[in-house]
């Protein structure tokens, strides 16, 4: 490194610990060139482009360069001496605009480090931190681009350090480029991983999962002793009373053994204090390890062995998810009572609250995690492809025709730069539809699975989308944050989650517009379900590609469903301005200092917990209730799948999700098209009105109950009565079905224990047959029924 005087100003400085500063200053052309010339001239910098330029060639090269008002070069300096150089463009002036959707905010970088004259510890790698943070130092630049030759694994491994996420390769007329992108918080998060690895390196105490062993401990015990709950009200584990009120599980090793304390409520639930949880070896407390304890227990369990790896795997998966969660968390119960749609999706702890592993997604890299988890809640643009229409197949409700489709979510000038794209191959406008798709979908499954049809060009990638995604807590749902009014996309996305891989079924999607038409007015006409603000978020649109090379594996096969998706309303179309909306799986968010979401709630809401509670379930349980009497109908109305619109922290009606996937229609006399035929499942009476006591009361009351107890001091008995009472006045409500409610009795003394871990630990991979659900559940002995003994009670 030399010392070239200058009076050029500093504009940037970073101190660097025990190192020493590093500054940057403008470029001089007559001062610098003699200087960057012996450098972009020499062996290392080949990827540079410059390597047998002459002086003067390189000199042109800067000339034009400098003369671009959007194009910046510096001349770094660490501690005074030039060390490398950099160079900043606006990418909406350059040429790479036209390899992907660039926005406002994207800035592109070059940057080459001086030849070393002494070898300084990660000197490289300081240099380029810093030049990141001096991008995001300014406000103008949102994201940065970089386009570096595909060979230039140096780079590469810098990018990648840095948080910059390779989208695609791209072939430059000098060079096939890998195009990489790296946001502030991508950023971010990839300095906080560093971090955490160095922490790990220098202190065993140290977990590279986040952070300390006192955050992983909590994490493995908070999941233990939801196993633990959930597995005994399922009755695979027994644990045995103490004479000190606390409990004893054994694990059949008499050496090993948990304790802890816990109380009983109704529906067989166990609340347990995860802070109470210790685990015994031999007398002395050891670690609780969640993989440990599922090991133990496996015949217990009955997890086979070829399931017990992906079971492991899932378990671990969800730990990592929870780990982050505990880091990152920002806002507590009270804030989140005030929060939007959107934080309020970001900020949730718990997946489902049944379900012991309910985060694997098994599939995602580290990388890929903190670039489409919801709770990471970083947007990204999704990819478009054209399928050719002899096998592709798009179908919508009246109103919303492709064309019209593709306008409002496209715009006119984003189908212009797609039809281009058709153009420039020779190919058919008229002959392709496009067809969204997940950019994890197209990276690890379309490019490889899809090979022949891409190679045929019955696939063609046509580029980004405009509109900034992020994904909701049914994580292959993307909501648009650039235009929050335009519809969801589900997307199919071949990652393995909660027993599942989650695609989407071509052969379905030709079927789920008229599955949404029909149901639209079968209930939409109902005066009584008007009357409760019931509605539901239409699925209006799907697209399918059918991938004929394994049809002959069946309809059913993962393989045949990666390659579909749909268009369903948005929740912030069906509100007015005074209100907003929260998904219904928030109520029983806990904070890091375990305070609920519902018990802020009805905090902030002014009203005691009775009246906001039959606010409630007036309108969540009396639709679900009517769909059910008067139609034989039920959705699957977990939390995740109801949306709450509220006024004033108080839900005053809901909306129904995946009203197509996720609806199951048993009355046998009602008329149905053919198309709709396929939501039609036979089942007995007992399992009919299992439903209702599954999915509501064992499903989602069961934690709600307990939670307004523990923390408003709303005893569970008067919270089961009041559920009692509704059920009575809806009844009261709708005299004319008297019949069906003496047919499906729920005030019967008890009800069939629906064992949904266990279906997930029989088979990790399909939970369910699609095609006969009913007849795949697990039913192990019954459960009373809370609401038993109110059966005589008057509304």
């Amino acid at each position: 490194m030399q010392t070239i005087s200058t009076s050029l100003p500093i504009i940037y400085t970073q101190k660097i610990p025990d190192l020493g500063s590093i500054e940057l200053r403008p470029f001089s052309l007559e001062e610098d060139l003699p200087m960057i010339y012996k450098w972009v001239t020499q062996d290392y910098a080949s990827f540079w482009g410059m390597q047998y330029k002459s002086y003067d060639e390189v000199q042109g090269e800067y000339i034009t360069a400098l003369a671009k008002s959007d194009y910046k070069i510096f001349i770094g300096l660490f501690n005074g001496k030039p060390s490398f150089l950099l160079e900043k463009y606006k990418v909406s002036e350059d040429r790479i605009r036209n390899y992907y959707q660039a926005e406002a905010g994207d800035y592109g970088m070059h940057i080459l480090v001086a030849p070393p004259v002494q070898r300084i510890q990660n000197f490289t790698w300081t240099v380029f931190k810093t030049v990141v943070e001096f991008f995001f130092s300014q406000p103008e630049v949102i994201r940065m681009v970089v386009e570096p030759d595909i060979n230039n694994e140096k780079i590469h491994r810098l990018n990648k350090k840095a948080g910059f996420q390779y989208i695609k390769e791209i072939d430059l007329p000098e060079k096939k480029a890998g195009l990489a992108i790296c946001s502030r918080q991508t950023f971010k998060d990839a300095l906080e991983i560093l971090q955490i690895n160095e922490v790990s390196e220098k202190n065993p105490k140290k977990t590279s999962y986040g952070t300390s062993v006192e955050y992983w401990n909590l994490s493995n015990k908070e999941l233990v002793a939801k196993a633990i709950s959930e597995f005994a009200h399922e009755l695979l584990l027994q644990p045995e009373s103490q004479e000190d009120g606390t409990y004893i599980l054994k694990t059949g090793t008499l050496e090993i053994y948990y304790q802890f304390k816990a109380k009983k409520y109704a529906l067989d639930h166990w609340s347990i204090a995860a802070d109470s949880l210790q685990k015994f070896k031999n007398s002395e407390i050891i670690k609780v390890e969640a993989l440990s304890f599922f090991i133990e227990f496996q015949k217990v369990l009955g997890i086979t062995d070829d399931c017990l790896p992906v079971y492991l795997e899932e378990i671990s998966s969800t730990l990592n998810s929870a780990i982050y969660k505990k880091i990152h968390q920002q806002c507590t119960a009270k804030d989140l009572a005030n929060a939007s749609f959107q934080k309020i999706e970001q900020s949730m702890t718990e997946g489902h609250p049944v379900f012991v592993a309910n985060n694997g997604r098994i599939g995602f890299s580290r990388t890929e995690y903190l670039q489409y988890a919801p709770e990471v809640h970083q947007p990204f643009h999704i990819c478009w492809l054209a399928g050719h229409i002899s096998k592709t197949t798009y179908a919508s409700v009246s109103g919303f025709g492709y064309n019209a489709m593709m306008h409002k979510e496209l715009g006119v000038e984003k189908i212009a730069e797609f039809n281009s794209v058709l153009k420039t191959l020779r190919l058919p406008i008229q002959d392709y539809i496009f067809i969204p798709v997940h950019p994890w979908q197209w990276n690890h499954k379309i490019q490889q699975v899809f090979a022949t049809d891409l190679a045929n060009q019955k696939l063609v990638y046509l580029g980004e989308s405009k509109d900034a995604y992020v994904a909701q807590q049914s994580i292959r749902t993307l909501f648009s944050q650039t235009h929050p009014d335009n519809m969801y996309v589900k997307t199919a996305l071949s990652i393995l989650n909660m027993g599942f891989m989650r695609g989407l079924s071509p052969y379905y999607m030709k079927t789920t517009p008229e599955i949404t038409t029909w149901i639209t007015d079968l209930l939409g006409n109902d005066t009584y379900l008007k009357r409760t603000g019931f509605d539901m978020l239409g699925e209006v649109a799907t697209v399918g590609f059918e991938n004929t090379y394994y049809q002959s594996l069946g309809r059913s096969n993962p393989h045949n469903k990666m390659l579909s998706a749909l268009w369903r309303e948005s929740p912030q179309q069906k509100i007015k301005q005074h209100q907003n909306v929260m998904t219904m799986a928030a109520l029983i968010h806990r904070d890091k200092e375990g305070n609920a979401l519902i018990a802020a709630m009805i905090k902030a809401s002014r009203i005691s917990p009775q009246d906001w509670l039959q606010t409630y379930l007036d309108a969540y349980l009396k639709p679900l209730l009517h769909c059910f009497y008067a139609y034989e109908l039920v959705f699957i109305p977990h939390g995740e799948n109801i949306i709450l619109i509220m006024e004033d922290q108080v839900p005053v009606r809901i909306l129904m999700k995946d009203i197509t996937e996720e609806i199951i229609v048993f009355d046998p006399e009602l008329v149905l098209p053919e198309a709709v035929q396929r939501v039609f499942t036979p089942a007995s009476d007992e399992m009919k009105v299992l439903s209702l006591f599954t999915d509501i009361f064992d499903g989602f009351f069961r934690f709600l109950s307990v939670i307004l107890e523990e923390q408003l001091q709303f005893s569970e008995i008067g919270f089961w009565k009041q559920v009692a009472t509704t059920v009575h006045t809806y009844q009261a409500e709708n005299k004319h079905l008297q019949k069906q409610f003496e047919r499906y009795d729920l005030f019967m003394p008890e009800f069939g224990r629906c064992c949904l871990n266990r279906l997930q630990l029989r088979n990790t991979k399909q939970m369910l047959n699609l095609a006969d659900p009913i007849e795949s559940l697990i039913i192990e002995g019954t459960i009373k029924n809370p609401i038993a003994s109110f059966k005589n009670t008057i509304a």
